[in-house]
């Protein structure tokens, strides 16, 4: 672990502390000005990308970008086309797959959809890197295919006429991690920097579209190194001083944020699962479109749309966890224990949830997890989650290159993947999965520890403190939020909204209380009463509630000791 010894003199304590054990050692690594980003020039591939774009745009020709049906494809189809409008090419449209009827991806499907309106260029974003058939469709039409991904690629990579991807095989790119809206981003940076070169004027920065950057990659749980914090800093900034587009401050009014409360929470449990929803139970066009709008009485409309499908998502999430719950006991009280992997199927389960599903049930269960649901012609399409420490995607590829019959079609990063195959095979590959896993995951792993950052003192409990932590991130994957853990006696506790608890608690004999909040936890058979000492495990934050900010303890886990 690094030391703290050349960290600035001027840094709170807690801060401090918080840093070292984040491997932060040198106040260089805290500059996260936007001139530290790695050069756009740096990205493989990319210079050949940004040719294929400029040349295009000199003929004027109509380009379609291709996009996915989740936050990170939408942030990065919205990001593409509102630089290209910028740079004054009105000739750009977008297509999003149907998630029954095409599939994931730019697919042969997909491309016999184009018909008439069949595009000069394609341009993928999210997704492409593993596409050898949908291309391979384009290109017998006679339509090349520039690929933006961030996924990793399968054994070979498609006949595109060119691909920008930082997680290709032997990519000297300085991060592995940019989301594919980060790379959507630098595709058009250097097409934006081109462009100047060759026409002599400045054009409209990229820079100013950080906003959907700081979204997306916030939404699709990339590693927050260096790079992406430079990034999604510089997108929170903007969309706190008003500046975002006015789809992305609709959707924060329709959640109850203020700008004063975004943050990489605010953007990633409140702002992106609205956004989410529209992929996932209706069309990610929507969302997209609502990306897009400059008006603010539309974006205001198009806001609302998706925060009424996302109670649709919600009610449908609900019962699905439920029936996954008991299919969980069920197999647990067949086995006599569960497997190191765990795979679920239900035949009224939505494709658009099981990924939700596979986050909660490995939330519980502590080991990798895949859903599935039913696809068309008899296939089952899943949504595998993974632990930390645990590649996913090398997993199901291992199980492929075992069992070349077994899985139609894989792809995805570390945490997180995709997967299909035929309804007959099920069982065989519940089996294998859980092999796999077996010998890849010890037993002490799937235990469900809580890693903290220790304990505060009770005078560190405070509005200052909260302040230090809110300025000090941007936190979120590979750069963990803070989060401590203490003993406390209850002072009161009651129940609000319903589900949640509010509770006032003090630390130690003598000290101040401090008010807390335990979100779901109304409804737990212990509930902590007046008087009892309780282990919590919480995010000291700043609620602005009632227009004064005050410190706030937000729970993560609560157990009642007397």
């Amino acid at each position: 672990m690094a030391g703290a010894a050349t960290l600035p003199g001027h840094l709170h304590p807690v801060l401090r502390r918080l840093y070292a054990a984040r491997g932060v050692g040198d106040a260089d690594e805290l500059d996260l000005d936007l001139r530290r980003l790695l050069p756009v020039s740096t990205l493989d591939g990319i210079e050949a990308a940004a040719g294929v774009v400029c040349d295009h745009l000199r003929r004027g020709s109509r380009l379609l970008v291709v996009g996915d049906f989740d936050a990170d494809g939408a942030t990065s189809t919205a990001l593409v086309l509102r630089q290209l409008q910028r740079l004054g090419h009105a000739n750009a449209a977008f297509r999003v797959p149907d998630r029954l009827r095409h599939g994931y991806g730019l697919t042969p499907e997909l491309v016999a959809d184009f018909g008439e309106e069949r595009p000069d260029l394609l341009i993928t974003v999210d997704n492409g890197v593993a596409a050898h058939a949908g291309i391979g469709a384009a290109r017998s039409l006679g339509i090349p295919v520039l690929v933006t991904d961030h996924h990793l690629p399968g054994a070979g990579l498609p006949a595109a006429a060119a691909i920008v991807n930082p997680n290709l095989p032997g990519a000297g790119f300085g991060s592995h991690a940019l989301a594919g809206v980060g790379v959507a981003f630098y595709l058009m940076a250097a097409v934006t920097r081109a462009l100047e070169n060759e026409r002599g004027v400045r054009l409209p920065p990229v820079a100013d579209l950080l906003d959907l950057v700081a979204l997306g990659t916030i939404a699709d749980l990339v590693p927050l190194d260096r790079n992406n914090r430079i990034l999604v800093r510089e997108g929170l900034r903007r969309i706190r001083a008003g500046r975002a587009c006015p789809g992305l401050l609709a959707l924060a009014g329709v959640a109850g944020i203020g700008m004063a409360d975004i943050s990489t929470r605010t953007l990633g449990f409140q702002i992106a699962p609205r956004l989410n929803a529209a992929g996932r139970i209706d069309d990610m066009a929507v969302g997209i479109r609502c990306l897009l709008v400059d008006d603010t009485q539309a974006a205001a409309a198009l806001a609302a749309e998706l925060d009424t499908i996302n109670r649709e998502r919600r009610e449908l999430e609900a019962r699905m966890q439920q029936e996954a719950s008991a299919a969980v006991r069920k197999l647990h009280l067949q086995e006599g224990a569960l497997p190191a992997g765990l795979a679920l199927y239900d035949a009224g389960w939505h494709p658009g949830i099981v990924g939700l599903i596979a986050t909660r049930v490995r939330e519980r269960v502590h080991r990798p997890v895949v859903a599935f649901a039913p696809a068309a012609d008899g296939e089952l399409r899943g949504s595998a989650r993974s632990v930390d420490g645990l590649h996913i995607r090398d997993a199901l590829e291992a199980i492929a290159v075992r069992e070349p019959d077994l899985i139609g079609r894989f792809g995805g990063h570390a945490m997180a993947a995709g997967l299909s195959l035929r309804r007959d095979r099920l069982a065989r590959f519940a089996t294998a999965f859980a092999a796999e896993i077996g010998g890849l995951l010890a037993p002490e792993r799937m235990r469900g520890v809580i890693e903290t950052d220790g304990a505060l003192e009770p005078a560190e409990m405070s509005l200052e403190t909260a302040l230090a932590i809110e300025s000090g991130g941007p936190w979120g994957q590979g750069f963990p939020e803070p989060l401590f853990d203490n003993e406390f006696e209850v002072l009161e506790a009651r129940v609000v909204g319903e589900r949640h608890l509010k509770l006032l608690l003090r630390a130690a004999p003598a000290t101040r209380p401090i008010e807390a909040i335990a979100f779901g936890q109304a409804e737990r058979s212990r509930r902590p009463q007046p008087g009892a000492r309780i282990v919590l495990c919480y995010r000291l934050q700043a609620s602005r509630w009632g227009g004064n900010a005050r410190a706030e303890l937000s729970s993560e886990y609560l157990e009642v000791l007397d």
